[in-house]
């Protein structure tokens, strides 16, 4: 049996659509499921609307995402579970590719996602290069991810002691049991949070998870907006303000500076490095620089999963992933210090 653990509050509004895709899913690939709703403390019509698409529901009251998501796995009876979140819809393709590696003896994985409707555009950009990342990385996030019953048990499910940061810590717990795989196929998830929030409020979360995580992810309120918000009605575009306008079109310049990455640190001819396309090339040069010291607190992760890991093929891959970004950050930090110095130089004079 396949099981498909949905963990929910207030979600009304996606739940109806998000079961639909994985009877769709279920019924294609041609297998014995079940679907169990975890249903955390809603106020709204969750319950019923997931009993109306002939899903199980668990009442729980946690409110928070990795103890919901253990609930549900540790009621399932099958023996292939598939956590997806309730505002994500998933296809055959993802769901069959999922079981096949499974069967490859692969220990769980996840998929790359889109977002549904409209959205910033920075968004775009923001959503291809953390995917890029995450495939590199070989960690997943939680909005549809997968793995066997007995990695599930062995790793003791997601880390309940996180109330963000709980996907990528169970993708690296995963990997020490067994393959991870990273699917072709995406699924489609809500965009509703990107809509909600300006292009630098989102960026500026980004910044404070990866340099501050043990104070981000392992406390509710630091991250009760972007993913614990309970009043889903209020998922809506802010204010097409000036300030708004300017929020995200400096967002978009950031990813679009980090999405053309190469191009601005390969060797430049002499004739380029000067003028007003020099300028604009040491201008981007240094938002790489500061973008870039959040690897050290990748390295820190990185080295603690390589410390865990077991498997020598994982340990080849951590091994060059940790000398790569060590050579990066090392780079930046150099460039950093060298900005601020001939800054404080500059203005001394």
């Amino acid at each position: 049996m396949i099981s498909f653990i949905v963990p929910a509050h207030n979600e009304e509004s996606c739940l109806g659509g998000t079961l639909q895709g994985i009877h769709q899913a279920a019924l294609t690939v041609g297998k014995p499921y079940e679907v169990i709703v975890v249903n955390d403390a809603s106020t709204d019509t969750t319950a019923d609307i997931a009993r109306q698409h002939n899903a199980v529901v668990l009442e729980v009251n946690h409110r928070q995402i990795a103890a919901t998501r253990n609930a549900g796995g540790r009621a399932a009876r099958g023996e292939q579970l598939f956590f997806v979140d309730a505002d994500t819809t998933v296809n055959p393709r993802a769901v069959k590719s999922a079981l096949e590696w499974m069967e490859k003896g692969a220990a769980g994985g996840g998929a790359l996602t889109r977002f549904d409707g409209s959205v910033p555009l920075y968004s775009v950009l923001l959503l291809w290069w953390l995917g890029a990342f995450m495939k590199l990385a070989g960690i997943s996030a939680g909005a549809f991810m997968f793995c066997t019953r007995q990695a599930f048990c062995a790793v003791n499910g997601f880390d309940e002691r996180l109330y963000g940061g709980e996907d990528a810590a169970m993708s690296l717990a995963l990997k020490r049991q067994g393959r991870f795989v990273v699917l072709r196929e995406p699924v489609v998830t809500s965009g509703r949070r990107v809509r909600a929030m300006t292009g630098l409020q989102i960026l500026g979360a980004l910044a404070r998870m990866a340099f501050f995580p043990s104070t981000m992810l392992t406390r509710r309120s630091a991250v009760e907006r972007i993913w614990y918000g309970s009043k889903r009605e209020d998922d809506k575009p802010p204010s097409g303000s000036l300030a708004v306008r300017i929020s995200n079109a400096f967002a978009l310049v950031i990813l679009v500076v980090l999405v053309t990455l190469p191009i601005w640190i390969v060797p430049w001819p002499q004739t380029f490095q000067t003028g007003p396309l020099g300028a604009i090339r040491f201008s981007v040069r240094m938002i790489l620089a500061h973008v870039g010291l959040a690897l050290w607190p990748c390295l820190y992760y990185l080295l603690r999963s390589l410390l865990g890991q077991k498997r020598w093929v994982e340990r080849v891959k951590l091994m060059a992933l940790i000398g790569l970004s060590f050579w990066f950050a090392w780079g930046s930090t150099s460039s950093v210090i060298c900005f601020w110095q001939g800054l404080y130089h500059c203005l001394a004079r």
